[in-house]
């Protein structure tokens, strides 16, 4: 049988060891809140960023156009097309794409008679109630490509899009 050996240090030591790592936690709590008083703030996050509103939207609108060409491309995705109008279309802009399609015979969200080969989000700029992204358009095949370019602007309240220009 083995027997056990338990070394047993002296009172004094230990007394000693745990007043030194009791100041060393006291140090540390204390420098604490000073380290946190100096850091940078940023900004409320009731409040983002510009740069923050317009990512969002051009997400929303990349969402969208992503969505919306894979109906329209769709032989039976035309009532899914419908609703994606619905959902991501503000009534006005639906309004005014139904008029532009009219006298264009063509779709209004895509400004074109087919359906592109592939599409780009960048973000622009926001102000006023708006953010502003631009969509890219790709035209044939990966060889000779061709683009359009559409301005797309959202509103930042409702995250809906009011309005698209060549």
């Amino acid at each position: 049988m083995t027997a056990l050996r338990t070394a047993q240090r002296p009172r004094g030591r230990r007394v000693i060891g745990r007043t030194l790592l009791a100041a060393a936690l006291l140090t540390a709590v204390a420098a604490v809140p000073a380290t946190a008083a100096a850091a940078p703030q940023r900004a409320s996050a009731s409040a983002p960023a510009h740069d923050e509103l317009a990512a969002s939207q051009a997400a929303q609108v990349a969402h969208f156009y992503g969505a919306y060409i894979d109906a329209v491309a769709d032989e039976n995705g035309g009532g899914l097309a419908t609703a994606l109008r619905g959902f991501y279309l503000t009534p006005d802009l639906r309004q005014e794409l139904r008029t532009w399609e009219e006298a264009n015979h063509a779709d209004g969200v895509l400004r074109a008679q087919d359906v592109p080969a592939g599409f780009r989000v960048t973000a622009g700029d926001s102000g006023a109630g708006h953010a502003w992204t631009h969509v890219r358009l790709t035209w044939g095949s990966a060889a000779d490509p061709t683009y359009t370019y559409l301005t797309v602007q959202s509103e930042l309240a409702s995250g809906k899009i009011s309005g698209i220009r060549e």
